[in-house]
């Protein structure tokens, strides 16, 4: 029954409830912490590796990425769309290096990022990031 409600964002279901909002929910209860301190000298970034199958190298898995020389990224959710944020990103940087021959502000590459989190987000039932 709720998955003739759960093609759109704005759809509820006949109990009132987003149906979208609340796959996000669970999506989002399943992942795990990540954390970064910013210090005078410095920064630490740390987050959890959870195998999600025992068939799974968890050697191989990276959580942490290097962006560009002054931009480092941690992400908690789903491998393969923080790997097309990733992507984005990067070049997204290098973009910008190739204009102004200087590493981008955080800033820019944070509404990057955030437009294209958000034009996924509101296309509904539109195609994934991976597609």
């Amino acid at each position: 029954m709720t998955d003739r409600y759960s093609f759109s964002l704005t759809t509820f279901s006949p109990s009132g409830k987003l149906v979208q909002i609340e796959y996000a929910l669970n999506a989002v209860a399943q992942g795990v912490t990540s954390i970064g301190v910013k210090a005078r000298n410095g920064i630490v970034i740390a987050t959890e590796k959870k195998a999600p199958s025992p068939l799974q190298d968890v050697t191989t898995t990276q959580k942490v990425v290097k962006i560009s020389e002054n931009i480092g990224l941690v992400y908690s959710g789903m491998g393969p769309d923080a790997r097309v944020l990733i992507s984005k990103a990067r070049k997204s940087a290098e973009q910008y290096r190739r204009i102004y021959r200087e590493p981008p502000p955080t800033l820019v590459l944070v509404k990057d990022i955030a437009s294209v989190m958000q034009e996924f987000t509101q296309s509904g039932y539109g195609p994934r990031m991976l597609e």
